[in-house]
């Protein structure tokens, strides 16, 4: 990751911290929404496990899936939202959401190399899973465009979080970042059986 990218994500992080009060004075003091959007993937270990998994995954391929996993994460999370917000059902939300996180940390823990549109694809079908949530928790009194920035914003730190370890492990020595990337995503995985199992 680099600087210009870590002070973007910084500073976006604060602008969606002091822009929420003001919006909700636009809209009224039941209006606000960016702040909860931005909270419910933070507050929710499956979905940060997941999310940071899908960075390291996407800097353990290397190439244009550094962008290209978290792009199809974060594009298939917002139409996840939209199912829930048109009331359309999706069966067994969180499973797909404890597998989702079981099997991200395998594929980080096997260093898998599946073609980039498998790959996209899979991570497409995770998200919706993660995006159905958002949209099934969506506080009555949020303004959903404002919800959608919140989790969209969340949810690409938590990318570039996964995706800066994993560059900043690659520092290190080739050999010792795959090490210390496999292990991560084994305890990733881990974690995601036991969230399961919870």
């Amino acid at each position: 990751m680099t600087r210009k990218t870590a002070v973007g994500i910084a500073l976006g992080f604060a602008t969606s911290l002091a822009w929420n009060p003001a919006l909700a004075h636009t809209y009224g003091a039941h209006g606000a929404g960016l702040t909860a959007g931005f909270m419910h993937p933070v507050m929710g270990l499956d979905h940060v496990l997941a999310m940071v998994a899908v960075g390291l995954w996407a800097a353990q391929r290397g190439g244009a899936d550094l962008w290209r996993l978290p792009a199809a994460f974060i594009g298939a999370t917002v139409l996840g939202m939209l199912v829930a917000l048109a009331g359309i059902g999706l069966p067994m939300v969180e499973l797909g959401i404890a597998g989702s996180v079981v099997l991200l940390g395998i594929f980080v823990g096997l260093a898998a190399r599946i073609p980039s549109p498998a790959a996209m694809a899979l991570v497409a079908l995770f998200a919706l899973f993660h995006g159905y949530a958002h949209g099934a928790e969506l506080p009555e009194t949020a303004v959903p465009v404002l919800y959608a920035l919140g989790f969209v914003a969340a949810t690409a730190l938590l990318h570039g979080i996964g995706v800066g370890t994993g560059l900043l492990a690659k520092r290190f020595g080739a050999r010792a970042a795959a090490r210390a990337l496999r292990a991560s995503g084994i305890l990733v995985a881990l974690a995601g059986a036991f969230l399961a199992a919870a």
